[in-house]
């Protein structure tokens, strides 16, 4: 066990090595959070198109979109089978896979990743549903931190009114789960309120750049493209220097 133990230190300072010693050009991550019906998919579209305009390598990738992980979300959601803790362990694995095999390959290899939602999403409902938040980001370690967050602000009455608007809620997307409401469009006013306040938490801990998404669409992306020029060429951070090198000492990142 001791020489298993030693051995798997020096792998990981050889892939820190590895990284430190790395004269490639780093990717960029960018997460775009936010509660339904904020706009932040509409924007996320805008930002691609403008980054694709100005010659730059876009990566996108969504919530809950791993191909090996989905089907079981899906599938458990479909006979409503899932308990608070085990919807928060399978969301983490979809992100964990989808890390390993499409962020941080896309990051080595110098291009820019957009995240249509980040594990901010998985801490702010695993929260409303009454987990805690030390236990939550455990299941994300190590972390990996986008070099930006916008945040997209709504009240819970315009989120409420808006997705209303297109579609009846579904039941987890409603709370119902933990709100015990029969009528999914209360259900979801009462959830979206909790949700909401753990994501003003969160922007507030984590140092998001909050939208007000109650602004027109063009205001928006105009201020999500000065945000974005002003932040591109930030360091990475101490956090995903320890990420990357988890990732690099499992053999990942080719030569």
């Amino acid at each position: 066990m001791r020489h298993w133990a030693i051995s798997r230190r020096q792998i990981q300072r050889r892939a820190r090595a590895r990284f430190t010693d790395s004269t490639r050009r780093r990717g960029f991550l960018v997460a775009f959070e936010g509660p339904d019906g904020s706009g932040k998919t509409t924007q996320r579209k805008l930002f691609k198109a403008w980054l694709e305009s100005e010659g730059h390598d876009v990566v996108t990738t969504k919530w809950n979109s791993s191909a090996l992980i989905k089907p079981i979300i899906k599938a458990r959601k479909a006979v409503r089978a899932l308990s608070p803790v085990e919807f928060s362990l399978l969301h983490a694995a979809d992100f964990r896979h989808r890390v390993d095999h499409v962020i941080l390959p896309a990051l080595w290899d110098g291009k820019l990743v957009i995240a249509d939602r980040f594990l901010f999403t998985g801490l702010a409902r695993d929260v409303a549903r009454g987990l805690d938040l030390d236990w939550i980001l455990k299941l994300y370690q190590p972390l990996l931190w986008p070099d930006l967050v916008f945040y997209f602000s709504v009240s819970p009455d315009t989120s409420g009114r808006r997705v209303t608007a297109v579609r009846t809620p579904n039941f987890y997307e409603a709370g119902r789960d933990v709100t015990d409401l029969d009528d999914p469009v209360e259900s979801y006013y009462r959830f979206i309120k909790r949700v909401i306040r753990e994501y003003e938490s969160l922007a507030l801990i984590f140092n998001f750049i909050t939208v007000d998404a109650e602004q027109s669409i063009r205001d928006q992306h105009q201020r999500i493209r000065e945000l974005f020029r002003e932040g591109e060429q930030r360091p990475w951070s101490e956090w995903n220097i320890d990420a990357v090198t988890e990732w690099l000492s499992h053999g990942r990142g080719g030569k």
